[in-house]
């Protein structure tokens, strides 16, 4: 199980990223487009960069959704690998397949 403190800063990123997600990608519409000219680029690039680091969405991590284990997570289901093979031995899941080597 992951700390706690980790969970809820890794929910903090999430909820900035979602507030600063227009400002964030309109402005770097604005920096990419061609017909602006460069003075407006370095000021929506000055603003970009004032935004918070927490809100770009690369800081995000994936995390399994019972332990909250920050590797080996699957996108479709939301789970860390070694609770996915529990769930898949119990049952739980249908249609995954069991695998021994």
């Amino acid at each position: 199980m992951a700390k706690k403190s980790l969970i809820q800063r890794e929910k903090k990123r999430q909820k900035l990223e979602q507030k600063y997600h227009l400002i964030r990608r309109s402005s770097k519409k604005k920096i990419r487009s061609k017909v602006s000219l460069l003075s407006e680029k370095t000021k929506m690039q000055e603003k970009l960069q004032s935004l918070p680091r927490n809100s770009a969405p690369t800081r995000l991590h994936r995390r399994c959704f019972l332990t909250g284990r920050p590797r080996a997570n699957y996108r479709d289901f939301g789970l860390s690998g070694h609770i996915l093979r529990e769930m898949v031995y119990a049952c739980l899941l249908p249609g995954a397949t069991r695998s021994s080597w």
